[in-house]
């Protein structure tokens, strides 16, 4: 089942018996739980109608035994499953537990649900065990939802929507600074985006400005950034970035250890593309988020792919070169940029 289906439904109020959550994304699989204990509880009835299982430490048969008991002071329960183990596919985040699980029984429940229980099964792995009966039952009935890190243009929409959700407008621009200066983890995402809503009040629009007002920006966004300034023959304004950042007290080689990052990236992602990979196809490849290979692909586009193998090349005579104190450091990266600049330039002019 497509997660934005799931949400739908329950917004509708349609809560189906048995659910059985995994993926990546923890952070929205929490939320997912959250938001179904919502439409179950009134608040002082969480503690009451909430029961908690972890298949690393209880049978499973255990668990079916508690959804078939009628719930106390509240019409119904909710029994959440942690699992590693049971639904988990072997090597996707599965962990081999010393217990042993009576999945039958749990067939024997599904097949029956009592109308005043809800299951949720947390699967915290990659990949669920399609030989499993009990996986080929969830899926069967539809309960089964993926939960998968959200690439660049969904993560862009997700922080755009959150702001909506609190009476905010954030623009498109702001959103991908906000995400390239944050991260792509959902959590911190959703802290950087509250604090813009509160800053900016009900109403309020978030703009590239207030990101940049309140968001600091990483040493890898600002060599980014410089890596742009290059690619776009901004000579000026890549010195400038370069040398704010001797003001925070970078390291002249830690800097060029990140250019030599970016750049390797950049190269990595154009040959993929060459050989017609997707964007996903390129993410899992580089064991990367989706938001990266878009970032990368965008740069890369003003180098050729002899281009940015020669600045590979120059990079790494300059490292040796700065760390066997044949060159001073901070002139040495600034003659390098200001050489990979005028090529550019004149690349362009050609």
């Amino acid at each position: 089942m497509e997660t934005k289906d799931i949400w739908k439904e329950l917004k509708n109020g349609r809560i189906r018996p048995v659910y059985a959550a995994y993926g990546s994304d923890r952070y929205r699989m929490e939320q997912f739980a959250a938001m179904l204990a919502d439409k179950l509880f009134k608040p002082e009835e969480r503690e009451l109608g909430i029961v908690k299982f972890d298949t690393s430490e209880t049978p499973i048969e255990e668990a079916a035994a508690e959804a078939e008991t009628l719930p106390f002071f509240v019409e119904r329960k909710l029994i959440i499953i942690r699992d590693v183990s049971v639904l988990a596919a072997s090597g996707a985040g599965a962990k081999e537990g010393k217990l042993e699980h009576r999945a039958e029984r749990m067939l024997e429940y599904i097949d029956h649900p009592a109308e005043t229980t809800v299951i949720l099964f947390l699967v915290y792995a990659d990949k669920l065990d399609e030989r499993r009966k009990l996986v080929k039952r969830l899926k069967e009935q539809g309960a089964v939802i993926a939960f998968n890190e959200l690439d660049g243009p969904e993560l862009q929409r997700w922080v755009m929507r959150r702001s909506s959700e609190q009476g905010r407008t954030m623009m498109e621009d702001a959103a991908e600074l906000l995400i390239s200066r944050t991260g792509t983890r959902l959590q911190q995402l959703a802290q950087e985006t509250d604090k813009l809503c509160l800053y900016t009040g009900p109403g309020g629009l978030i703009t590239s400005t207030e990101v940049e007002l309140l968001t600091p920006s990483t040493v890898e966004e600002d060599v980014f950034a410089l890596v742009d300034a290059i690619a776009s023959a901004q000579t000026a304004r890549a010195l400038k970035l370069y040398r704010e950042l001797l003001q925070r007290k970078e390291e002249p080689i830690k800097i060029a250890a990140l250019l030599a990052s970016q750049l390797r990236l950049m190269l990595q992602v154009k040959e993929l593309s060459g050989q017609h990979y997707s964007p996903q196809q390129m993410a899992s490849q580089l064991s990367i988020h989706p938001f990266r290979v878009k970032l990368a692909a965008e740069k890369a586009s003003k180098f050729s792919l002899k281009r940015l193998g020669e600045c590979m090349a120059e990079l790494a005579e300059l490292d040796f070169r700065m760390k066997t104190g044949q060159v001073d450091k901070t002139l040495g990266l600034e003659l390098f940029l200001l050489s990979f600049g005028q090529s550019i330039n004149s690349t362009a002019e050609a």
